[in-house]
C-alpha cells in the first residue's frame, strides 16, 4: 500500500503533465510542509523561478496571507495572469484560501 505522501506525488505529476508555464503566464505552484507553506511563480520554458515567498504555519490564515504577498510582489514583476498548481493537493482548507486570497488579490488562472 502506498502512503498519504506518494499518492500525492502520483497525483502531482498527473497535474503536471497538463500544465506548463510560459514567461507570459508562470504557473504558481503552492507546497505545504509540516510547518510552512511556501509559494512559488515559475517560468518553465526557462526553467526558472520568478518569485517565492513563504510564510510560517500552514492554516488559512497563514494562506490567506501568503496569497496576498504573492499578489503583490506579482504585481511589482507586472504579472497578471497565472496557471495554479496545487501539487496534488486537494482544493480544500488551505488550499483554496490561499486561491481564493490570490483571485481577490487581482491574479486570473
Amino acid at each position: 500500500m502506498k502512503t498519504k505522501n506518494e499518492m500525492r506525488l502520483k497525483r502531482k505529476l498527473s497535474i503536471r503533465r497538463r500544465l506548463s508555464g510560459t514567461e507570459d503566464r508562470p504557473r504558481l505552484a503552492i507546497f505545504r510542509s509540516n510547518t510552512r507553506l511556501s509559494a512559488q511563480l515559475i517560468d518553465d520554458t526557462k526553467a526558472v523561478t520568478i518569485l517565492s515567498a513563504w510564510i510560517k504555519g500552514k492554516n488559512i490564515a497563514a494562506a490567506t496571507t501568503l496569497g496576498e504577498t504573492i499578489v503583490s510582489l506579482a504585481k511589482e514583476k507586472k504579472i497578471t495572469t497565472i496557471v495554479f498548481d496545487r501539487s496534488g493537493y486537494r482544493y480544500h482548507g488551505a488550499v483554496k484560501a490561499f486561491a481564493e486570497a490570490v483571485r481577490s488579490g487581482g491574479l486570473v488562472f
